[in-house]
């Protein structure tokens, strides 16, 4: 894999960069982020412990670590990428901290062609919904270009069913219209569930979807 400067070299900020005026890694600078709960998410959970997380997995937008900790933990290899070398760092130091073998590396979400790596299982805890309409094709022919056939994508994302949604809901329709045949993707299931914040109390309402390489 190409060393983190030259994963990075070169990227854009996002639409989320660009509304916030900040880089992602300023998520980290003071205290937690809105989304670091200090513990895996509840989906991710009942799914690894359904063995769904299969092969080599990728945790695309891996935060400070605690989805991937968690699936390494069960023996499974894990590489989790991000664009903030602040959740990198703390994502690490944790992985020394409870002696689990796992690899963190700073990469672009939507130029994953460039870890030169494929993986039978994606995972996307909190990602997708922070691009925007013009960013998603891009996205999803990202991940398209580090997974083949028959691979596994896991999206956990806010809906725009419910009260109290995160700040970027995304549409069932939404979710399937990017993940579509044309595209190389088959959307298998798109299931109501919870994402876990600091800021609500049982949740915020979340699209769980099981996502097939065609």
């Amino acid at each position: 894999m190409a060393p983190a400067d030259d994963l990075l070299r070169g990227r854009p900020p996002t639409s989320h960069e660009r509304m916030t005026g900040l880089p992602w890694d300023a998520s980290y600078h003071n205290g937690p982020a809105p989304w670091d709960i200090g513990r895996p998410q509840p989906a991710i959970v009942r799914v690894a412990s359904q063995g769904g997380f299969a092969g080599a997995v990728l945790d695309a937008g891996c935060g400070t670590g605690e989805n991937a900790l968690h699936v390494a933990s069960l023996g499974v290899a894990v590489l989790g990428v991000d664009v903030a070398e602040t959740a990198l760092e703390i994502a690490r130091a944790k992985a020394d901290d409870r002696g689990i073998e796992v690899e963190f590396a700073g990469a672009d979400a939507l130029r994953l062609a460039r870890l030169g790596r494929s993986f039978e299982t994606v995972l996307d805890c909190g990602l997708f919904h922070s691009f925007d309409r013009d960013e998603r094709p891009g996205y999803v022919a990202s991940l398209a270009s580090v997974t083949g056939h028959d691979a596994t994508l896991y999206v956990l994302c806010f809906s725009d069913v419910g009260p109290e949604t995160g700040p970027h809901p995304v549409s069932r329709d939404e979710l399937r219209g990017a993940f579509n045949a044309s595209s190389g993707w088959d959307v298998a299931a798109v299931e109501p569930d919870r994402i876990q914040s600091r800021y609500h109390r049982d949740g915020a309402p979340a699209w769980f979807a099981t996502i097939k390489r065609t």
